[in-house]
């Protein structure tokens, strides 16, 4: 019980956080990002789409999403969250080599690197779902796995509005037939875009990819483990009622 009550207070502590607006770095950074994305080669940015698309595809159709990997049967939250944690730990050493190894060889695998992360990163919410219970044959789980996703990878406006599907999951599945693409692959290139474009700078691209890779699977697992624990205390709620 004293861990559930520790979990409650960072949850809420964790939403309070989504609701606040990001500081002035953050800011300038995202009109920083908006500059340059100008001058990249629109064939480089309809790799991107063209990537994400495709993943979204195939979540939605449920291709690729069953985790062949096997977890011990987790009963309490801690317990849940210790395999999580397991979990992260292992897609983001899988996803800093390979951003290493890919910010090293250039442009072509600094592109090369976009969607292998994705993939990473789709699979890693498939492990997480399975952790927690779930069944992502079933159509609302995906869709679910890619509300944590987005709010994830977004911009302010957008993570309150997700925020708000993910507080009221229960009711909003039962209207919620698919998900805005363009918004969803939008949101998440301008969210990454500018340390994907640094790590395809000569010199520094490994280093770059490694960290950028290392940080955008931390930011994942940390709003994963917040959403299904959100679930969680949404379930025991109900339950207690």
């Amino acid at each position: 019980m004293k861990y559930e009550e520790k979990a409650y207070e960072e949850l809420v502590q964790w939403q309070m956080k989504l609701r606040k607006k990001s500081g002035i770095f953050a800011r300038l950074s995202k009109k920083a990002q908006n500059n340059i994305n100008r001058f990249i080669p629109s064939e480089a940015h309809q790799i991107m789409t063209n990537a994400i698309k495709m993943m979204i595809k195939s979540v939605l159709a449920g291709a690729n999403l069953l985790s062949k990997q096997s977890f011990p049967k987790a009963y309490t939250l801690e317990e849940k969250e210790k395999l999580l944690e397991e979990t992260l730990a292992k897609y983001r050493k899988l996803a800093t080599v390979e951003g290493a190894g890919t910010g090293a060889g250039g442009i072509l695998l600094g592109l090369a690197d976009f969607p292998l992360l994705l993939s990473l990163k789709v699979k890693f919410l498939a492990d997480i779902a399975q952790i927690h219970g779930y069944h992502i044959k079933d159509y609302e789980e995906r869709l679910f796995l890619l509300l944590v996703f987005q709010l994830a990878y977004s911009s302010d406006e957008k993570k309150y509005e997700t925020l708000k599907k993910v507080e009221n999951w229960e009711n909003e599945k039962k209207n919620l037939k698919d998900i805005d693409w363009q918004s969803f692959q939008q949101e998440y290139r301008d969210y990454i875009d500018l340390a994907k474009l640094f790590q395809m700078l000569p010199g520094v691209g490994a280093a770059v990819g490694a960290y950028a890779n290392y940080k955008l699977l931390d930011t994942l697992g940390e709003t994963a483990k917040f959403c299904y624990r959100l679930r969680y205390f949404e379930n025991l709620k109900h339950i207690r009622e």
